[in-house]
């Protein structure tokens, strides 16, 4: 995530480096640090808790659908200590991004390797730093850690994990940040270049979904404190938007390439609801986050997805929130 800038202009902190159960799941969280908070709510009418809360139930997935969730979990060993278990066994996805992992090898957490037989992690070279993850209840036919063309490796390393399914393909990235001062804005700009290109081909083979921590608030409605921020802030600035919006919407001249779709902001047009809060600042209970966590679909799967929502209320194991999407079966098994 970014390095800290003034209050007045809170940023996305996001690179701090900066076969399926359908019973409804109840979990008790336990642990010292963790204790029953009100789910009070701010003005713009998400949780205020600061712990995750002390019983995480969720209603099951609708028949003949897979979930899908995503989560930045600021590390995964510091998860592990403030509840992260709880709410994996209470969401039961059948297919889970985890982004900011900071993990050096492939961990062992009873957690996820009993409920995933399908596990891959990108892992950066650079130690405790950035890192993405892929689990999955479905076997892919294919997975890889590359993202095509790009000229540097070390940077691509621990920020994406493609899986092929028979019916499309997961594309989970935990996007580079444009920097402090935007330093690193250049970087960003190649990222994008590389990875519009790379979604595209595979969407000329098949539907994708794309899932994690895309590092952009796509637009005003994303963030709560817009003007501030633009063009000053990395995940809010001129390049970052329209390089999100040619991948939805390709320019004329890409006429023959497919389009994407936000798939809970087109559910959501008009709410402000954000997955990421800053620890500092009070911004939790002030209502002062950004929206950095989504599902973007093929245009021609749009139609298939049931829902898409924000767990709002799981918050305090990490200073984000997850994600989940619940979609027709076959779009990932191939069978119908």
């Amino acid at each position: 995530m970014p390095p800290k800038r003034k209050a007045s202009s809170i940023e996305p902190n996001s690179d701090h480096e900066h076969g399926a159960s359908s019973k409804s799941e109840t979990k008790k969280v336990k642990g010292k640090k963790t204790t029953e908070e009100s789910l009070g709510t701010s003005a713009n009418g998400q949780p205020t808790n600061k712990v995750l809360p002390v019983h995480i139930s969720f209603p099951p997935r609708a028949e003949g659908t897979l979930r899908l969730a995503t989560w930045n979990i600021c590390g995964l060993a510091a998860a592990q200590k403030k509840g992260f278990k709880y709410y994996i066994e209470a969401e039961d996805p059948d297919i889970l991004v985890l982004t900011e992992t900071k993990v050096n090898s492939d961990p062992q957490d009873g957690a996820l390797n009993s409920r995933f037989g399908y596990r891959a992690w990108a892992i950066s070279d650079k130690k405790s730093y950035s890192g993405t993850a892929a689990l999955s209840k479905y076997k892919p036919i294919s997975l890889s850690t590359d993202l095509p063309g790009h000229p540097d490796p070390n940077l691509v390393k621990g920020r994406i994990v493609t899986l092929e399914f028979e019916g499309c393909y997961v594309l989970a990235t935990y996007v580079t940040n444009a920097g402090q001062g935007l330093k690193t804005l250049s970087e960003k700009n190649t990222w994008n270049r590389h990875f519009t290109t790379y979604i595209r081909e595979l969407d000329n083979k098949k539907p994708v979904i794309w899932m994690g921590d895309l590092n952009v608030a796509p637009t005003a409605q994303d963030l709560a404190n817009p003007k501030p921020n633009w063009n000053k802030t990395p995940g809010y600035t001129k390049d970052e938007t329209e390089a999100f919006k040619h991948i939805l919407d390709p320019p004329e001249s890409e006429e023959s390439s497919g389009r994407f779709v936000d798939i809970w902001r087109q559910r959501h047009p008009d709410v402000r609801h954000y997955t990421y809060f800053s620890y500092r600042f009070n911004c939790r209970t002030k209502g002062i986050g950004w929206r950095l966590d989504m599902f973007v679909v093929s245009e021609r799967i749009a139609e298939k997805v049931k829902m898409c929502e924000i767990r709002s209320e799981i918050y305090g194991v990490s200073d984000h929130v997850p994600v989940i999407m619940e979609i027709e079966s076959d779009v990932i098994t191939g069978m119908s």
